[in-house]
Parts: structure tokens; C-alpha cells; sequence
């Protein structure tokens, strides 16, 4: 399934994680994390446990727990993978496979098969990029460009030049290993038009989604990442045009005037997934 929009609820905070389907962000994740106040985080593990367990919840989007560093999270995942396994384990501050593998490993000890969705937000996490993503249980890496540019003592701007050799380093790796990549967030929620032009500047950059701290972020978050109509459009010509040139044993071809070759035929066959349909 798609993961356009990657949307954050405190785990010490239930009414929010109950209503966080609503906001139609394709993952879910439920966090033990950052999000939440040390003092709070057993009541965040057994609330997060709650939802998961609760018979009525049961949402159409994917959903995943981000657990705690070191130790802390194999706890976490010992208990939310117990009985009600959420479909994926978020892991933060990511810099090496051996990460990712010891928190899969603990969540088939308790029973789950969770993919792993890892966080790249710290220079060691960036240079191990690549092999974060060829960890087996990868599915994805996210780039988490405030607290990669804190690790290295960065000035954050609008213009984000200090944190694009990472971003793009880690887009890079995801595709690499034929993994998704989600985006780093966008921090002012209120800011629409900023949002929309940075998610735009996401897919540039080959990204798969990104990040969301609001539920009001989605919807433009959704958009950024759906394929354009016309793009569609152009795609399936595109691929039906491929098979007419593949039957006459030519390579080259033209739609509409544009000559094809096989980077632009990946293109279309890129859209297409993205949007869900065939030609």
C-alpha cells in the first residue's frame, strides 16, 4: 500500500490515536518516543496497547508504534507486539542494520512479524544509510532533517541547503534497496502554502512520502504524492505504446511526438504504481 502521509500521535494520548484514522493519512504510527514525557512512558506503552487490542479500531491505514532507543525499546516492542501486533515498528535514530534486525528479533520473540520502518536523523544514521536500508526487515527510511541538523550542529533555514546532501543521501539509499523513502516534516503546521511547495520538492527529489504532525497536513500531503491526472494519462500511452514496440522488436518509440527510451518507460511505470491502476 501506499505510504503518502506518515502521521504522528503522542502514544500517552489515546483520543488522538482513536481519532487519528480520520485525518485518511495512508500509516499511522503511535509514538512512545519523542512524544512523549519520560515520567509518562509505561502509561503511553499500555494505552498505545489498548488501542491496538481494541476490537473497534480497526483502520484502513497501516499502522505502526515508534518505540524507544537501546533497550528501552525492545521493552516496548515486547509489549505492543504481545497480542496485538500494530503492522509495523517504527525505529529511531537508525545507524546501522544490526539495529533494525534486533528490533524485528525481538518482535518475532513475541510472536510479530514486523517490518521495520527506520529514522535517519543523525550523521552516523545518514553515512549508514545504505546499510540500514539492506537490512532484511527494512521496508523504509525516513530522513528526520531537525534532529540530523541538531547532531551536527546545523542552522536550519527555509531554503534547507544544510540538511540536502542528507536528504538526498538517504532518498538515494532507500531506492537503492527498492524501499520506500518518507520525507522529513514540514514543522509549521499552519503554513499550507509552505508545506505544499516542500512536498513538491519531496517527490523532486524521488521521495515516496512524507512526514505529518497534524491531521490538517494530510490532505496536502496526499495530494503532493498523487500522480497527476495527466501524468496518468500520458503513462498508460506510454506502456501501451512500449508492448506495440516490444512485439516489433523496436527500443525506441514515440508518443505524442516525444521519442520513449527505457528511463521514461521506468517513469510511467512509476506513476502508475503510485496511482494504483493499469494500463
Amino acid at each position: 500500500m501506499p505510504r503518502r502521509s506518515v502521521l504522528f500521535s503522542p502514544g500517552d494520548r489515546p483520543s488522538l490515536m482513536r481519532k487519528a484514522p480520520g485525518a485518511g493519512a495512508d500509516v499511522l504510527v503511535f509514538d512512545l518516543e519523542d512524544a512523549v514525557a519520560p515520567e509518562r512512558k509505561t502509561e503511553a506503552r499500555d494505552a498505545v496497547v489498548d488501542v491496538l487490542s481494541d476490537p473497534e479500531f480497526d483502520p484502513e491505514a497501516e499502522v505502526a508504534v515508534r518505540v524507544n532507543p537501546g533497550d528501552a525499546g525492545i521493552d516496548d516492542v515486547a509489549t505492543v507486539c504481545a497480542d496485538h501486533p500494530p503492522d509495523a515498528l517504527v525505529v529511531p535514530k537508525a545507524a546501522s542494520a544490526a539495529e533494525v534486525t534486533r528490533v524485528a528479533d525481538a518482535a518475532r520473540e513475541a510472536g510479530a512479524d514486523c517490518p521495520v520502518i527506520a529514522i535517519i536523523e543523525s550523521a552516523a544514521g545518514v553515512l549508514a544509510a545504505p546499510d540500514v536500508a539492506s537490512a532484511d526487515d527494512t521496508s523504509a527510511l525516513v530522513f528526520g532533517a531537525e534532529d540530523f541538523a541538531a547532531d551536527v550542529g546545523a542552522t536550519r533555514t527555509d531554503e534547507g541547503t544544510e540538511v540536502l546532501y542528507a536528504r538526498e543521501r538517504v532518498v538515494v539509499a532507500a531506492s537503492a534497496a527498492g524501499i520506500d523513502a518518507i520525507d522529513t516534516l514540514h514543522v509549521d503546521y499552519q503554513d499550507d502554502d509552505g508545506l505544499r511547495e516542500d512536498a513538491r520538492f519531496s517527490r523532486q527529489l524521488g521521495y515516496d512520502g512524507k512526514l505529518a504532525i497534524h491531521p490538517a497536513q494530510v490532505p496536502i500531503i496526499n495530494e503532493a504524492f498523487s500522480p497527476d491526472p495527466d501524468d496518468v494519462t500520458w503513462a498508460k500511452k506510454v506502456l501501451r505504446a512500449r508492448d506495440e514496440a516490444d512485439a516489433d522488436g523496436r527500443g525506441v518509440f514515440g508518443v505524442d511526438g516525444e521519442m520513449i527510451d527505457a528511463p521514461l518507460v521506468k517513469q510511467a511505470e512509476n506513476i502508475l504504481d503510485r496511482a494504483g491502476e493499469t494500463y
